[in-house]
C-alpha cells in the first residue's frame, strides 16, 4: 500500500528545509566547476596527457553514475536526511585526498572517491524535494534550483581561476569546497525533517548495482584506449566490448528478478520515464561532454589565464540560471511541462551547432551567444526531465526514479566526456604531429617527457602549434555533441502531454500484496 499522506509543509518551512539543500547541492556543483577551469593548469604542473585529463573529470562521473541508483533506493528505505549527511562526508574526505595528491594517478583515484559522495548529494537533493514538494509546484522551488545551478557554475570557474592565479596554488580548489560542505550538515540537522519510510525485509540489490556498474566501466576504459593504444578491430576490442556487453545483459537480468532493484525496471518502461531516461542520456552527453573542454579551450586554445577563462564561461552560466528560473514559474503557473522540455531541447542543439564552427581566431562575442544558448537549452530541460518523471510515480518510489534518471544523465556525461576526449585527444595529437613535421621538427619535439598541456615549458615556436591545435580540434566535439542532442529533441516531442498534479503523492493506491510501510517522524 502506498504511504500515508503526510502534513503539507508550508512555504516557509519549505524555504528553511531548502536552504540547507541547496547549500549542499552548491557545493557539489561548484568542486566539478572550480575543478574544470584549473584542470589545465593542476595537469600541466603534474605532467599529466590528455587522456588522464579526461579521465580526471571521467573518474569522478563514473562513481557517481554508479552509486545514484544505490543513493535513490536507500533514500527510498531509510532516512533521507541522514543518507543526505553521510554523502557530504564522503564528499568532505575525498576532497581532503585529492587536495593532498602528488600525481595524476592519485588525483583520478581521489576524483573517483569524491564522486560517490557528490553522486549522493545530487541525487538525494532531488529526492528530499519531491518528498517535500507536489510536482505541479515544484516547478516553482526548481527556479531556485536553476539559481544555484547557475551560481554555482559561475562563481566556480571564476573562484577556480582566482584560485590558481594566486599564492593559494591549484590544492585549495579541493579544500575550498570543505567549510561549506560542514555548514551544510548544521544547516540539514536543523532544518530538513522528512517522514522515513520503512518496508519490512527490504534488500538492496547490490550484485545488479555492481554488474552495472562494472559494465560501465568497462565500455568507458575501451572508449579511452581505442584508435590509440590498439585498433579498433582488435583482440582488445572484442574482448572489452564483449564482456561490457554480457556484464550489463547479467546486470538486466539480475534487475529483472530482485526485489528490490536499484533500477526498477517496470518504471523504466513507462513511456514518459523511457523517453526521459533517452532525453536525460542525450542531455547528458551534449552538456558534460562538450562544457567540461571548454576551460581547456580557452586555456590552452586561446591563451587565456585561468582567472580570464571563468569570466568567459559566464555567458552559459547566465543562460543555464536565467532559462531555468524562467521556465520553472511558467510550468507552475500552467502545470505543462513537455513544451518547456521541446524547446529547452531545441535550444541546445542550436547552442552546440553555434560551437562546431571553433577554432583558435573565432570572435569571442560569437562563442558567447553560443555558450548562451547551451546554458539556457540546459536550464529548461534537465531539471524538467526529473519533475516529468517524479509527477508519474508514487512517493514510495520517488527516490529509485529520481536517481534512475539522475544515473542515465551521469551515464550520459561519463560517456560523453569518455568519447569526445577521446575524439579531441586523437584529432590533438595528429595536428600537432602533422604541424610538426611541417615545419621539419620531430614529434618529440615538443620536450621529451614533457606534457603538452604544460605550455610554459615548451618553447614558444612549439607553444604555438599546440594552442591551434586545441583551438581548432575543439569545435569538431561540439559538433558531435550537436548530433547527439538531436536524439534529446527527438524523446522531448515523443513525451505524452501531461498535467503536473498537485498532490506529493499519487492519489490512487498501490496493489495491496506490497509489503507494509512504517512510517517514522525523522
Amino acid at each position: 500500500m502506498s504511504a500515508p499522506q503526510t502534513k503539507a509543509m508550508t512555504h516557509r518551512e519549505i524555504l528553511e528545509a531548502l536552504s540547507g539543500l541547496l547549500l549542499v547541492l552548491f557545493v557539489a556543483l561548484s568542486s566539478s566547476t572550480i575543478v574544470s577551469t584549473a584542470l589545465p593548469t593542476i595537469i600541466g604542473d603534474l605532467n599529466g596527457s590528455q587522456t588522464q585529463y579526461t579521465w580526471v573529470v571521467t573518474a569522478t562521473l563514473l562513481t557517481a553514475t554508479a552509486s545514484t541508483p544505490i543513493w535513490g533506493k536507500l533514500a527510498d528505505l531509510y532516512s533521507k536526511k541522514l543518507l543526505v549527511q553521510i554523502a557530504i562526508v564522503v564528499y568532505v574526505l575525498g576532497s581532503i585526498i585529492a587536495g593532498l595528491t602528488q600525481n595524476t594517478e592519485q588525483l583520478i583515484a581521489a576524483r573517483a572517491f569524491q564522486g560517490l559522495g557528490m553522486g549522493g548529494v545530487q541525487a538525494l537533493v532531488q529526492v528530499a524535494i519531491a518528498a517535500m514538494i507536489p510536482p505541479r509546484e515544484r516547478g516553482r522551488y526548481n527556479g531556485y534550483l536553476g539559481g544555484v545551478m547557475g551560481l554555482a557554475t559561475v562563481a566556480g570557474p571564476l573562484l577556480g581561476g582566482v584560485i590558481v592565479d594566486s599564492a593559494l596554488g591549484w590544492r585549495w580548489c579541493f579544500f575550498i569546497g570543505i567549510p561549506v560542505a560542514v555548514i551544510a550538515l548544521v544547516v540539514l540537522q536543523k532544518t530538513l525533517h522528512l517522514p522515513v519510510l520503512r518496508r519490512e525485509n527490504a534488500k538492496i540489490d547490490y550484485l545488479g548495482a555492481t554488474l552495472i556498474a562494472a559494465g560501465v566501466s568497462v565500455i568507458l576504459v575501451w572508449v579511452s584506449f581505442v584508435d590509440s593504444s590498439f585498433g579498433w578491430v582488435s583482440w582488445q576490442t572484442f574482448a572489452m566490448v564483449g564482456a561490457g556487453v554480457v556484464l550489463l545483459a547479467l546486470a538486466t537480468f539480475v534487475e529483472s528478478r530482485a526485489a528490490e532493484p536499484v533500477v526498477p525496471l517496470p518504471i523504466v518502461k513507462q513511456r514518459t520515464t523511457a523517453l526521459a531516461i533517452l532525453g536525460s542520456l542525450a542531455v547528458g552527453m551534449a552538456m558534460f561532454g562538450g562544457s567540461v573542454f571548454l576551460g581547456q579551450y580557452f586555456q590552452i586554445g586561446r591563451g587565456y589565464s585561468p582567472t580570464e577563462a571563468g569570466l568567459l564561461t559566464i555567458p552559459m552560466m547566465f543562460g543555464l540560471a536565467g532559462a531555468s528560473t524562467v521556465a520553472g514559474r511558467l510550468i507552475t503557473k500552467s502545470g505543462n511541462i513537455k513544451p518547456y522540455v521541446v524547446t529547452g531541447t531545441i535550444i541546445l542543439v542550436l547552442g552546440f551547432a553555434g560551437l562546431s564552427v571553433l577554432d583558435h581566431d573565432t570572435p569571442l562575442w560569437y562563442v558567447g551567444i553560443a555558450m548562451f544558448l547551451v546554458g539556457a537549452g540546459v536550464g529548461m530541460s534537465m531539471q524538467n526531465l526529473v519533475l516529468a518523471v517524479q509527477n508519474t510515480v508514487a512517493l514510495r518510489d520517488i527516490g529509485a526514479a529520481s536517481s534512475t534518471i539522475a544515473f542515465f544523465r551521469s551515464l550520459g556525461g561519463t560517456i560523453g566526456v569518455s568519447v569526445l576526449g577521446a575524439v579531441l585527444a586523437r584529432r590533438v595529437s595528429d595536428s600537432i604531429t602533422s604541424q610538426l613535421a611541417a615545419t621539419g621538427a620531430s614529434p618529440s619535439g615538443s620536450g621529451s617527457g614533457i606534457s603538452a598541456l604544460n605550455l610554459g615549458s615548451l618553447p614558444p615556436a612549439i607553444q604555438h602549434i599546440v594552442r591551434s591545435a586545441y583551438g581548432d580540434a575543439t569545435g569538431h566535439i561540439f559538433l558531435i555533441s550537436m548530433v547527439i542532442a538531436v536524439v534529446g529533441v527527438i524523446a522531448a516531442v515523443a513525451m505524452k502531454p501531461s498535467k503536473l498534479r498537485s498532490t506529493v503523492d499519487l492519489a490512487a493506491p498501490k496493489p495491496a500484496d506490497e509489503p507494509e510501510l512504517a512510517v517514522a517522524a525523522k
